[in-house]
This record gives C-alpha cells, structure tokens and sequence, in this order.
C-alpha cells in the first residue's frame, strides 16, 4: 500500500515536468492570502535548527541576508546544520531515531517518503495559511498531505552541463550521439581544456549520470523495470545497460577526459573550475547553472542530454522537486519552526525569492520572470517535445550510500561495473528485506 502510494505522488511530479517549465506566470490575485510574519515583538529570543546537506548550502532559504530579516521581524534566530553530502539521510535518520531532531530539515519529499518514514516523523501542513495559496499541491504533497513547503513548482532537471563560449569557440555543436560525445571530449581536451570535471570525492555526484541514464533506459526500453527490480522480479546485475553506462562514465576517465584527481575533486570546487574556465562539462543539474550564474551573471552555461547510444534520441533526467522544508513531529519548537515557513511564505519574501532564483512561481500572488535562457532551452529542447526521464533515484525505495560508495571504488580501480552493480544488487536486497518489501 505504501509503495502503490508514493508511485501516485511520483507520478503526479511526473506530470508537473509538462508544466512547470512552460508557466511563464502565475494567477495573480487568485485567492491571494499573505503569510504572517508572527512578529513575537520583544519576547525571548529562540534559536531554531535547520539541517541541510552541505551540497544545498546555496539553498535561496538559508541565505544569510534572509535569516537576518527573519530574526530581525521574529526574534527567532535559525542555526544552520551542515550535514555531509553523502551522509545526509544517515545522519538524519539517526537523528529522528534518537529524538535529536532539528526544528526544520531541508530535503527531498520523494526521499523522505523512503528514507525517512515520511508519515511517523513529519508534521502534516494542511492546516498552514499558505496552504490555499498554492497553485500546485502535488509536488508537496504524499498520502493526501501536504508534508512540505517550497515556494517553486520547477523539478531538477540533469544532464551534461556544459560552457557554452568554450563550444562555440571550437566549433562544437551539442553532440546528438555516444561517439559525437566522444569527438567533442577529444577535441576539447586538444584545445587544453577539460573536458569533463568529475568531483567524486562527494559520492552522490558519482550517480548523478548513471542516475538520469538509467531511468531514461527504463523510460525507453522497459516502463515496469523499476517495479520489477523493487518487487525482486530482476536483479540489478540483469540488466546490461546498467553496466555498459557505468562502463561509458569510467571510460571517459580512462580516456583522460577528466580531471585527473577524481576522488579528491569535491562538488563544491564546480562552480570555480567553470568560473574560471577550466572545465567544458559536467555531469550534473541545473542547480549547477543558477549557483554559478548567481557569481557571474554573465557565464553562457546550458544543458543537454548525455547520448548513451548512437540513436540520436536522448533524454534529460527529471529528479523530484527538491529542497524542500520539512518540520518533524518531535521538534523542540515547532511553532516557530512553521513562523520561518509563514515568513517566507509571504508575497513579499517569496516574491524575492522567485525573482533571484527564477523560479516558476508555486504561490497564486507570486508571479514567475521571465525564464533564464538555459530553462526556455531546456523548455523548448526536452520537456515540450517530451523528452525526459524520471530519474532511477525517484522510483528507489531504500537509501542508495552503498551504490554512491561502490560507484567510487571503481574508480579505485577496485570493482568493475559488474562488481558495482553485484554489490548493490545485495545490499539492495538486504536493506528492502529490513523494510518489509514484498519478494525480499
């Protein structure tokens, strides 16, 4: 029942990538009701705790100049937990288990269905003021409820990002196949760039790749492989797309198209290598584009498919909407906690927040900009002709660290592919078994 469950919200995501996009701005007016900023006047300061992981430290809630106005309105100070990117759901799990919850967590409301037992640890939202001012209640919304709050409806989208200056100045068009990829490496690595930056010291960045290629295999080739996989009808080591990917993403390095310290180079040395104009792509999303964009308005980045074949059809990855607010029933001060969502619920704030981060608007009073030019292209490119895949994360039921973590070890040289997905295939098993999953 659970499972049936989180496939309707998924599904109701998937739904939204058609749409999301293509909102160029929303009902103004329509049933407009602002957030209270629950102004506490001179009382006694309180000190709230918001974790995140350290890979959203660029998040548009934690902004310093935004938890100053906050404090500043509310007396309400918000401490920021960075947690480490490839431990996040560990951590935060054995802080829910052991009752040392923060008073928000910043997360992913398809994960925290998985990960984090959605429905025993979090705080149903229904009742909140914003609530009736959504235009789309879906992307935070599981079981019927509204767990979480984000002022966006847009879904992050992954592929290659890639400078778009270093492209034209070789001559180089967005390669449409596996070997144009290839040519395109070969020739920017010839002209003394990198190619490709691999920071896979942070394992998550490791599967950003054969996470969107391997859902774009299911889409194309075979739509009920992920349930098959979570029911135990298959094996990950059945499937041998999976290992001709992770083969392509470990041959690019072999090829010498990469930065050479792989497993040293971390997430958040990508913004300065493209700033700088060391690198020519990356394997990530387009997070990547507003974070570096956010430092040089100026820098041509955009986003296209990776070709896993020669079929000229590829698609870009579709992950859930993420970043989201949580609150957890067990929070110490859960009042104050909803008064950070009420606050930047409000027009005012939530206004700022779309324009900065241009974002499609998910408040009926809160109006869209105009879309930067790297999401009209991805607008224009993939979702309207319908060219996206869900990512293989979306539809996992169980925390994926020991993929992230078997995933670097072939780049120790220490696991071939098979040997990767073997190690996952078991620990897979293993952790749905602890779950209860049927089949396991």
């Amino acid at each position: 029942m659970k499972y049936t469950a989180r496939k309707l919200s998924l599904g109701a995501v998937s739904a939204v990538l058609a749409l999301s996009l293509a909102a160029c701005g929303s009902n103004a007016g329509s049933n407009s009701e602002s957030g209270s900023k629950g102004n506490t006047g001179g009382g006694k300061k309180v000190t709230i705790e918001l974790a995140l992981s350290k890979s959203s430290q660029d998040s548009a809630f934690v902004q310093q100049d935004l938890l100053d106005e906050f404090e500043k309105e509310t007396n309400i100070k918000v401490n920021l937990q960075l947690l480490p990117a490839e431990q996040t759901s560990t951590v935060l799990q054995t802080k829910l288990a052991v009752n040392e919850t923060p008073d928000i967590l910043q997360y992913n409301l398809a994960s925290a269905t998985t990960d984090l037992n959605l429905e025993r640890n979090f705080e149903i939202l229904d009742d909140q003021p914003w609530v009736s001012r959504l235009l789309n209640k879906d992307v935070l919304s599981a079981y019927g409820h509204v767990y979480s709050f984000h002022v966006s409806q847009d879904t992050g989208m992954q592929g290659v990002v890639y400078n778009k200056d270093i492209f034209k100045e070789l001559g180089l068009e967005i390669p449409k196949t596996y070997d144009e990829f290839l040519a395109a490496c070969e020739k920017i690595k010839a002209a003394g760039y990198t190619p490709i930056f691999m920071p896979f010291k942070d394992n998550w960045a490791a599967n950003v790749l054969p996470g969107a290629a391997f859902g774009e295999y299911v889409a194309k080739n075979e739509p009920t492989l992920f349930d098959d996989l979570n029911a135990n009808k298959k094996k990950w080591t059945d499937i041998k797309a999976f290992q001709t990917i992770l083969d392509q993403q470990y041959d690019l390095y072999k090829k010498g198209y990469t930065n050479t310290d792989v497993l040293s180079d971390s997430y958040d040395m990508a913004a300065g290598k493209f700033l700088n104009k060391e690198v020519a792509m990356m394997f990530m999303g387009d997070w990547l584009i507003e974070s570096v964009q956010q430092q040089d308005a100026n820098m041509n980045l955009g986003l296209f498919a990776y070709p896993t074949d020669n079929s000229g059809d590829a698609y870009l990855g579709a992950s859930p909407l993420g970043g989201q607010l949580f609150i957890p029933k067990k929070a110490k001060h859960i009042e104050e906690a909803k008064k950070f969502l009420d606050f930047i619920a409000t027009k005012e704030v939530a206004q700022k927040i779309v324009n900065n981060q241009s974002y499609v608007s998910n408040l009926n009073d809160v109006t869209t900009p105009e879309l930067p030019a790297y999401k009209q292209e991805i607008l224009d490119n993939y979702i309207t002709p319908k060219k996206v895949a869900m990512t293989m994360d979306a539809f996992m039921l169980v925390d994926r660290s020991e993929l992230y973590r078997s995933l670097q070890d072939q780049f120790t040289g220490s696991k071939t592919s098979q040997q990767v997905l073997q190690t996952w295939n078991d620990k897979f098993a293993e952790l749905m078994k602890d779950k209860g999953e049927a089949g396991f």
